[in-house]
């Protein structure tokens, strides 16, 4: 038995304008529902989800409608095992506490981030040496924007493969609507609150905009407090991938402090990598 539908009944009350009616009429979503926020007793909802896994090229479909209908799709995954499929069951969503990614400047946010990762003035002289240890050949002076490297995929192309990919890996994952820009206009405007033990969203998707231009990232996937993106155009030789690391740490120091612990050793991995990986405790 097929229990899926046409989109725009259940839609109309989440988007405004009439996008729902954008979605092509055979693209049929599985059983869902609208997911509000946490915040005061706002009943407004912010996205849509399915109940169950998300269907094999239904992310890939919808990613391709989302040009016309201005619907941006996510892989969602929960909280470990936790009920609710936390945090977006569990509406833990705070859209009223995002800035609008417009209103930053990317490079300036990575450039105070950086400064911030590498001089912390709680560290001791100890600690001090060994941050400084594993973000050489680096130091404190925030090196710039790495440059953008040449298309190698399409990025939407490249997107919809890596989101074949992430959902085969975990075929449990949910498929999530969200009325934005992109991908990471939708991660402020659903009002997720992963990064927020470093910083809130809207600054973080302000730098994942820039991404999505210089590198033809996407999001792609999105849990509790971690993020996959598509990376079209990603670093091919080590001195690329060290500025790219750089920005790495920027958004999200633990990166290396509490994962390779070499700034060097984790540019490496980023060498023609086509999909990056994020979490904030």
């Amino acid at each position: 038995m097929n229990d899926s539908q046409p989109p725009s009944c259940e839609l109309r009350r989440l988007f405004a304008g009439g996008a729902a009616d954008h979605l092509d009429r055979s693209t049929l979503l599985p059983p869902g529902r609208l997911i509000g926020s946490d915040e005061g007793g706002d009943a407004t909802p912010v996205m849509w989800m399915s109940e169950g896994p998300a269907p094999a090229g239904l992310w890939e479909k919808l990613r391709h409608e989302h040009a016309g209908c201005g619907l941006w799709p996510l892989l969602l995954a929960p909280l470990g095992d936790e009920p609710d499929f936390r945090p977006w069951g569990s509406q833990e969503l705070y859209p009223q506490q995002m800035s609008s990614p417009g209103r930053h400047d990317a490079a300036a946010l990575l450039r105070g981030w950086w400064r911030r990762a590498a001089t912390d003035p709680t560290d001791d002289p100890q600690d001090a040496q060994e941050r400084q240890a594993m973000l050489a050949p680096l130091g404190p002076a925030w090196p710039g924007l790495a440059p953008s490297p040449a298309l190698e995929e399409d990025p939407d192309t490249l997107a919809d493969t890596t989101a074949a990919r992430l959902l085969r890996h975990r075929p449990e994952l949910r498929i999530g609507l969200v009325r934005a820009d992109s991908g990471a206009e939708a991660l402020a405007a659903c009002g997720w609150s992963g990064p927020c033990n470093h910083d809130e969203t809207g600054t973080i998707a302000a730098v994942l905009r820039s991404w999505e231009q210089r590198f033809g990232t996407r999001v792609v996937k999105v849990g509790f407090d971690t993020l996959h993106l598509s990376v079209a155009a990603p670093p091919t030789d080590l001195d690329e991938a060290l500025l790219v690391a750089a920005e790495h740490v920027a958004l999200c120091p633990d990166i290396v402090f509490q994962g390779t612990e070499s700034l060097t050793d984790y540019a490496q991995e980023l060498i023609d990598e086509d999909c990056w990986s994020f979490w904030w405790d």
